[in-house]
């Protein structure tokens, strides 16, 4: 699988709003976009560094992945997010190669295409994704 670069790594956070402060008061960063996705039952705020996304990111939901991943982990890397040119075919080499996917298609967030690939305590520990 061709991977392109990171692109974005997500931080989970109990409150969105003490997090943006804190992380642009330190780094000096300036926010590009807040957003909410209900389906993902997410909150969060994108910042561009370089060619790289930082997101910090808040549930919504007391049942959602990342309040169930700061019960269980505490704040902290939730995700990176590895781009590819192709979300399909990443997954087809994936399966290829015997990777215990999360997603067997693309899920859709913004227009962007994106798959969960392998369980974390497969992968070291990580939540990663494909995206293009």
């Amino acid at each position: 699988m061709k991977v392109e670069k990171i692109d974005h790594i997500c931080i989970a956070v109990k409150d969105l709003s003490k997090a943006r402060k804190i992380f642009e008061d330190i780094f000096d960063l300036e926010a590009d976009i807040a957003y909410v996705v209900e389906k993902e039952k997410i909150k969060g705020v994108r910042y561009y560094i370089g060619d790289v996304a930082f997101e910090l990111l808040e549930s919504t939901s007391p049942d959602g992945d990342v309040a169930k991943f700061i019960e269980s982990k505490g704040e902290g890397v939730f995700l990176i997010s590895f781009k590819v040119p192709s979300v399909e075919a990443a997954l087809a080499e994936l399966r290829g190669k015997g990777v215990n996917l999360i997603d067997q298609k693309p899920r859709s967030i913004m227009g962007q295409k994106f798959a969960f690939i392998d369980h974390p305590k497969d992968l070291c520990g990580l939540l990663a994704e494909v995206i293009e």
